[in-house]
């Protein structure tokens, strides 16, 4: 049995899609929406671009195209593997966590927001654009369109307004898991108990519904064994810590 949070479990999960579903980017699904059944395949790339990249390249010899979501830090926007993903066919999108670099002032907010997305665009077209979640932060980046308007800056859409999860399953792996368990400011997957990717590749063969949305975060997918342990090491750190979040907010609000 091939480990989890591998590139080869991956690509068994791309096999899946492709033969069940019709994967599409987050744009294209916006845009110009299959009538079969589809799968959003996006990716949030938060640290670890070279992972991104192994997993585009993997998508690309499978005929799956994707949405790959970079930070604006240093360290993950490298424009060399931007473009080499945008290249590919792939939709390459700006993952904004401006509201977090303001300290909450929405006016310094977008003048961030406006300066990120034109040194992306100075990459490549960028149509729709991703909050990042910092769980160790009291802002939720989403929260800035509450005052402004992302189409003002030609963007189509952004998935966790743009996509109606009544009529969409999604599937996250945050936490380093699939069942939401440690997610505090993502959505919740709804009526469907999945722990493994195994469990989602069955789900898809089963077919129990009509469109699904998979995130994935590349940094968490590896082939090297060193790679894989210490991810899983620091992503259980994570979580403990997440469990503790969620606990004080909870007796916050007891209270």
């Amino acid at each position: 049995m091939t480990l989890d949070f591998t590139l080869e479990k991956y690509r068994e999960l791309c096999e899946s899609m492709v033969e069940n579903y019709k994967p599409v980017s987050v744009v294209s699904y916006l845009t110009i929406k299959p009538s079969e059944n589809s799968i959003i395949v996006r990716h949030d790339v938060d640290r670890k671009p070279e992972n991104a990249l192994k997993m585009a390249k993997l998508e690309d010899d499978m005929g799956v195209t994707s949405t790959y979501y970079f930070r604006m830090q240093k360290g993950v926007f490298k424009p060399e593997i931007i473009k080499e993903i945008a290249d590919m066919g792939h939709e390459v999108g700006y993952h904004y966590e401006v509201l977090d670099k303001a300290k909450g002032n929405f006016e310094e907010a977008i003048e961030i927001f406006e300066d990120e997305l034109r040194r992306f665009r100075e990459i490549c077209e960028v149509k729709t654009v991703c909050m990042h979640g910092n769980p160790l932060t009291p802002w939720v980046n989403k929260d800035l369109w509450n005052r402004y308007d992302f189409k003002e800056f030609d963007i189509i859409g952004e998935p966790y307004i743009s996509i109606d999860y009544e009529k969409v399953l999604y599937l996250s792996d945050t936490g380093r898991t699939w069942g939401a368990k440690f997610s505090l400011k993502d959505v919740k997957a709804r009526g469907i108990d999945v722990k493994s990717t195994d469990d989602i590749i069955k789900l898809l063969k089963d077919r129990v519904t009509e469109d699904v949305c998979i995130l994935t975060h590349p940094n968490r997918w590896s082939d090297n064994c060193i790679d894989w342990i210490t991810e899983l090491l620091w992503q259980n750190m994570k979580n403990v810590m997440k469990s503790i979040i969620k606990w004080r907010r909870r007796r916050y609000d007891y209270n």
